[in-house]
């Protein structure tokens, strides 16, 4: 195999895979470097794909189990857990995906070299015992697991989110150090399969970074379905009670954040799950003359360009959200960028999405972000309580709230927290996108019944006026 490409791309989670294959499609000759056995990097693998998975199946099962569903007239004489079925599922899932990417990859001539990279100099890679070369390398190595000082995963006791999607059985006690999305994701599963759920997190509240009223709610209904939350609180120590022993659990010593008398938490199962921190060890950077900033992240020009010609980065590595759709609009405009092309990511629009039940969608800025930069808005919201369509499912949890400019009208935010949100944000990121405001959206015609005309009716409650309510 020749080893001089148009493009080599480091990484093959959504950003990297994309990335390479966008730029063979534009006719470079592309190379991926991936050092799993399989691509999809984390997503695919040990995040995304096999996560909303389990959430599927743990939501059919508490149904199921908890009676949810007699008021239909569906019962069951008895409902059992094969915990082995469904992450065999969960698996057959993954690998679906990930032999779907390496087809992809065949299809458009892209090839997977396997490995770790490293860089020799800005133009040289080295991967095993072959030394590439390339006029355009593409940084998309993702991120890994932050940690707490002091604090080691063991695989068995103290897990990262890996572990907790195949733990070998339902723990009694999970307690999540974190509750930011993944946290409370890995604990909704576990709490629908029977575990005992406290979430531990430093903040005031859960999702710090969502907008307030939304993520007040959103913890108002975790409670309700059994999780504990302990917010404002410091995690002082995480520790195996017995290292020889996983049936002896683990214990965690909180305190308040602002200072306080110390508890002991006991706990089958720690989830350490405070966030997640780019991943550039071992690509010998400094060869390349290119640094990092404080927080680890590549610096980069808004084309995705670094300081160093010819060399790009894009996803987790970035700054921004670290989310697999971000990285693979990312990896897109970088590939079209390095063709000639004019690739472009508008960052003002990246949907996020919470996959609890029900599930939190947001898009845009906060009330709060909005009140921080001095800017008059209107404020339009409509619950799913007044909703047909989910008052027919039975599942009215929830509401959807649009933010608009007081002068233009034009919508700076949209937040969803209903069974439907992470697809119905979808709508309300193309009406940003095209600059939509509250009116266009009010008077574009929705499908009835349907949990999007929540959201034209929002639109329509910013100037006072929903129907239904």
């Amino acid at each position: 195999m020749a080893d001089d490409f148009d493009v080599i791309v480091i990484g093959a989670g959504p950003g990297g895979y994309v990335a390479a294959i966008r730029a063979a499609q534009l006719g470079l000759r592309t190379a991926c470097v991936e050092k799993r056995d399989r691509l999809g990097g984390t997503c695919l693998n040990v995040g995304c794909i096999p996560s909303k998975s389990l959430l599927h199946a743990s939501e059919f099962y508490d149904e199921a189990k908890g009676g949810h569903l007699t008021r239909f007239g569906i019962t069951f004489p008895s409902v059992d857990l094969d915990l082995g079925a469904m992450m065999a599922e969960k698996d057959k899932a993954v690998k679906e995906l990930t032999d779907g990417v390496a087809f992809l990859f065949k299809k458009n001539k892209v090839e997977w070299v396997k490995g770790e990279g490293a860089f020799v100099d800005a133009h040289t890679l080295k991967v095993g015992e072959r030394t590439l070369t390339a006029k355009n390398f593409i940084i998309a190595t993702g991120s890994e697991v932050l940690l707490l000082p002091g604090m080691v995963p063991d695989g068995e006791v103290l897990v990262t989110s890996t572990e907790a999607l195949a733990l070998p059985k339902v723990p009694e006690h999970l307690v999540v150090i974190g509750g930011g999305y993944i946290g409370l994701e890995m604990g909704s599963v576990w709490r629908r399969l029977g575990a005992k759920v406290t979430v531990v997190e430093y903040a005031e509240r859960i999702v710090p970074a969502m907008d307030a009223e939304v993520g007040t709610a959103f913890a108002k209904l975790m409670a309700k379905q059994g999780i504990e939350l302990k917010t404002a609180t410091k995690v002082i120590e995480a520790r195996r009670v017995n290292p020889a022993d996983t049936a002896k659990g683990a214990v965690v010593v909180v305190e308040p954040a602002k200072g306080g008398a110390r508890e002991e938490i006991a706990a089958d199962v720690v989830l350490l799950s405070i966030g997640r921190k780019p991943n550039t060890a071992g690509l010998n950077l400094e060869a390349t003359g290119l640094k990092t900033d404080e927080r680890g992240r590549v610096p980069i020009n808004p084309d995705f360009s670094t300081a160093v010609p010819g060399i790009w980065a894009i996803g987790d590595v970035v700054a921004g959200p670290m989310l697999a759709h971000k990285a693979e609009d990312e990896g897109i405009a970088a590939a079209e960028n390095i063709a000639g092309l004019n690739g472009l990511v508008n960052h003002n629009v990246i949907p996020a999405v919470v996959y609890t039940h029900p599930e939190v969608g947001t898009v845009g800025r906060t009330e709060e972000e909005l009140k921080a930069a001095g800017i008059d808005y209107k404020v339009g919201r409509f619950t799913f309580a007044a909703n047909s369509r989910a008052k027919a499912n039975r599942d009215t949890d929830g509401f959807v709230k649009v933010l608009a400019d007081a002068a233009t009208d034009r919508v700076l935010g949209v937040h969803i927290i209903g069974s439907e949100a992470g697809t119905m944000i979808a709508e309300a990121a193309l009406a940003m996108e095209f600059g939509a405001s509250s009116e266009d959206v009010a008077y574009t015609c929705h499908a009835h019944p349907t949990h999007t005309e929540a959201l034209k009716e929002a639109a329509m409650a910013v100037r006072g006026k929903p129907i239904h309510m």
